[in-house]
């Protein structure tokens, strides 16, 4: 077994089961990663008769999302999109080899993004989309590694705050919509503000859809259906304005496009939105309220069609009982009520 320096690099050259045996050759930067192949060579070899090392994964990050999206991504709602991300963050960390990308690799990848402007939330997304394709391509037998990224932590964000509309802001906003040329920010306005669906949900939403008081949202950002009931006149106004505009829309949808029409009014009131909150906060407006009129939080899950119940739980403080224990079971207002003793269990 011997290491030398070239013009390339340190070369450690061993034959760890001896002359006849396999030649191993492989080149480092630097002297000490040579030096310990060398030795992991001899162990292995001593300890495993036969043993071979595992060959190196010569692939290229670009060369295996492709592999992902053809055989898992194509079938995704987001996939195109997702396929597009992974593709502009493997051009820039270099497109490195496969068993080359590392954790360390990705968190120097971050550290620009970072210092470029990129917020910590963003990069916490580019994460979990390269992670979920390693872990994807070792489902499907495809990648026979650890997962580069599964020691990487993502980003603690702070909880942003959830804006609402009080009864005066709805006054205020549906008389700015109403006053828009569009024909359907309004009735989308209210879709959004009876069952608490997104903008996209309410604005996609088609006549078999609507039936027997409930309103079925079925291309959800979770994949999963869920039915939120609605009143009469709700009922009677959509499909009204079905009748209306049908024939102008087609493919048997309530509404054309509204997001910019919604914009608009919104610029031309008083109100003020934390950023990125814009149609969203039609959606805090329900869950906000159906809290605060005594609402029940599993309900409310189920209704906005939450995976966890800590998503949920974000509107529970708004809840009138809401932790109402704390005022009555707390050691100051139980001192008080024992004539200000100190209990001597205590």
């Amino acid at each position: 077994m011997t290491v030398r320096k070239t013009a390339d690099g340190w070369i450690a050259d061993s034959r760890p089961d001896g002359a006849n045996g396999k030649r191993y050759r492989k080149t480092f930067d630097t002297k000490r990663e040579a030096l310990e192949y060398e030795a992991w060579l001899k162990t292995n070899a001593t300890q495993t008769p036969g043993w071979q090392p595992a060959k190196r994964d010569v692939r290229r990050l670009l060369e295996l999302i492709e592999i992902w999206h053809n055989q898992h991504g194509r079938q995704l709602s987001s996939g195109e999109d997702t396929y597009s991300r992974l593709k502009k963050m493997a051009e820039a960390m270099g497109n490195p080899y496969a068993d080359k990308m590392t954790g360390e690799l990705f968190a120097q990848y971050r550290a620009v993004r970072i210092e470029a402007g990129i917020s910590a939330s963003s990069m916490n997304r580019e994460k979990s989309y390269l992670q979920a394709m390693f872990n994807e391509l070792a489902r499907l037998d495809i990648w026979k590694g650890e997962n580069p990224l599964q020691k990487v932590r993502s980003f603690k964000i702070p909880e942003r705050e959830l804006s609402f509309l009080t009864y005066d802001q709805i006054d205020l906003l549906f008389a700015e919509l109403k006053k828009g040329r569009n024909d359907h920010v309004h009735m989308i306005s209210q879709v959004c503000l009876a069952t608490g669906a997104r903008w996209s949900e309410a604005e996609t939403l088609r006549r078999p859809q609507v039936r027997n008081g409930l309103i079925q949202f079925a291309l959800t950002k979770s994949k999963k259906v869920r039915a939120v009931p609605i009143d009469a006149h709700l009922e009677a106004e959509l499909n009204g304005h079905y009748q209306k505009h049908s024939s102008t829309i087609g493919d048997e949808r309530f509404f054309s496009t509204a997001y910019s029409a919604f914009i608009e009014a919104l610029d031309r009131t008083s109100i003020i939105l934390p950023a990125g909150q814009a149609t969203h906060v039609m959606r805090h407006t329900f869950a906000s309220h159906f809290m605060i009129n005594g609402g029940n939080i599993l309900v409310l899950q189920k209704i906005l069609g939450h995976s966890s119940l800590a998503m949920t739980m974000r509107y529970a403080h708004l809840a009138p009982d809401h932790l109402n224990e704390a005022r009555a079971l707390n050691p100051l207002t139980k001192w008080r009520s024992n004539g200000q003793k100190v209990d001597s269990a205590l």
